[in-house]
């Protein structure tokens, strides 16, 4: 298989990838379906809200859709902002020394997101 054929298909597998986790897991934050989402957020930034944690878990899941639509309308924008999205919510994790399994998981997707978002100034 040539190499752009692969660079496409992997490209491909990553985009479709970050559209839907993230409008699946944005989703999700009004369902609580997959998990109790309220859980994960670090409690220092909770004190300081305005609001309840399910609004702000609300809030977060209406950015995650958005960013998942962005990622599939312009995927080098899109990837960019997923790893900065991802990238955050693993560093307010390590902060509360609470699911740093989820931490690294975050962490590595934002590197698949980046990763993608470089791929499509190739591919594209």
């Amino acid at each position: 298989m040539e190499n752009s054929k692969i660079l496409s298909q992997t490209f491909h597998l990553l985009k479709y990838t970050f559209v839907i986790v993230p409008i699946v897991a944005g989703a999700d934050k009004f369902t609580n379906l997959l998990t109790h989402w309220d859980q994960y957020l670090n409690p220092a930034i909770a004190g300081m809200l305005p609001f309840s944690a399910a609004i702000f878990m609300k809030i977060v899941g209406v950015i995650e859709i958005v960013a998942g639509f962005l990622v599939l309308s312009k995927p080098a924008v899109g990837g960019l902002t997923v790893a900065a999205w991802l990238t955050l919510i693993a560093l307010t994790l390590l902060a509360s020394l609470k699911f740093l399994d989820v931490a690294v998981r975050d962490l590595v997707m934002a590197i698949a997101a980046f990763s993608m978002a470089r791929l499509a100034k190739i591919t594209s």
